[in-house]
């Protein structure tokens, strides 16, 4: 039986059905968000755990190399001594800790495993997030990429941190190599400055970043970029410093020994490695950048003054508070001799200090929009 017309239906007008309603997929923005805010925390504390390694002398507490069984920590006394004893033939314990006891190695022993314990589980964390997102198509467009790229990140560094362990196990090194420390705290860094920046666009929706965008002051985004790449630097700095115990050898300020430039800041040959190697000159050198730093973060506050945006301001109030924070740190580290207690808070400092001007660079790129309030 022929279906009746409606009575407004033209006669001789075409029917027309209605089409089938097309579901918009949903993108887990904010499930990956958390995801990545789990990462976060986990970065921060393996920097902060590393830092503790490294003041404890414990980093080269374990001599092998091995990703997987590696997992498990000695389980007998058979094992333990086995362990020991791989310590006992590098130099750090025939020039540093010749006599240790079986207690006293398993403490620094500790340490060095937690610290390698904790990548593991970040790159477990990392794998099973990213392949259970990635199954259910819950990434959104051009992201999978950017995720997959802090995976095989968090695998080089792994690599890197093996070849910094490596470097003092042989030879006169009682220590690892500063250059190598640099290199395994910078990438350390720039995965972490590459999830907070993910953090916070993840926060908001694509059409809401693009709208976000047109407010965009490329003037402070410029600013933004300078105090990254610049406490970058002074980040890789630092490492530097770190690695050959630079801070504890000039502890008057403002001056390095009684003089503005500390004494025979290029007696070392060949040239180049006095600024690796010196450390009156590679505490200088973090010094000046410091000071530099200060400075162009003053400016860059001072800038953002004039933006309308109050999100923008704040951000930059909040770079500018910790930037303040981080000198006087910077300061009371090199006075009191670097001792461990302010030299892991000068650490997590920089890792304040860091993701703020990261937050600042992102909100001068992309403002968020804001009402007036109406009576």
């Amino acid at each position: 039986m022929a279906k009746g017309r409606s009575i407004f239906e033209e006669v001789g007008e075409k029917r027309v059905e209605a089409p089938v309603t097309v579901r918009r997929r949903v993108y887990a923005r904010r499930g990956i968000a958390i995801w990545i805010g789990i990462l976060f925390v986990m970065v921060v504390a393996m920097i902060v755990v590393g830092g503790l390694t490294r003041l404890t002398g414990s980093g080269l507490s374990i001599t092998e190399w091995r990703p997987v069984t590696g997992a498990l920590p000695p389980l007998t006394l058979e094992d333990w001594e086995r362990e020991f004893a791989l310590y006992r033939q590098i130099p750090q314990y025939e020039r540093v800790n010749q006599g240790m006891s079986l207690a006293e190695f398993q403490v620094i022993y500790w340490w060095e495993w937690g610290h390698r314990q904790l990548g593991r589980v970040i790159g477990l964390v990392w794998a099973v997030g990213f392949a259970g997102f990635l199954i259910a198509r819950k990434v959104p467009p051009g992201w999978t990429g950017r995720l997959l790229l802090l995976g095989v990140l968090g695998g080089l560094q792994g690599a890197i941190g093996w070849w910094m362990v490596a470097s003092g196990l042989e030879g006169e090194m009682v220590r690892v190599a500063s250059y190598r420390l640099a290199a395994h705290l910078g990438l350390a860094f720039a995965i972490l400055g590459l999830i907070a920046w993910y953090m916070l666009a993840l926060r908001r929706e694509e059409g809401e970043l693009l709208q976000a965008r047109r407010r965009r002051n490329p003037r402070l985004m410029r600013w933004g970029d300078v105090l990254v790449w610049v406490g970058f630097v002074q980040i890789l700095l630092g490492a530097l410093v770190a690695g050959i115990d630079a801070g504890r050898g000039y502890i008057d300020w403002p001056l390095m020994g009684g003089q503005f430039v500390p004494p025979a800041p290029f007696a070392l040959e060949p040239l180049w490695t006095n600024f690796f190697e010196n450390p009156g000159l590679v505490q200088f050198n973090h010094r000046m950048v410091g000071y530099l730093l200060v400075i162009l973060g003053g400016i860059a506050w001072w800038r953002s003054r004039g933006v309308a945006g109050r999100a923008i301001r704040r951000g930059f109030d909040a770079m500018a508070i910790a930037l303040l924070a981080q000198l006087v740190l910077g300061i009371a580290t090199v006075v009191h001799a670097a001792p461990w207690q302010i030299a892991i808070l000068h650490q997590v400092g920089a890792v304040v200090l860091f993701v703020l001007m990261i937050r600042a660079r992102f909100l001068a790129q992309f403002p968020p929009e804001e009402r007036i309030a109406r009576a």
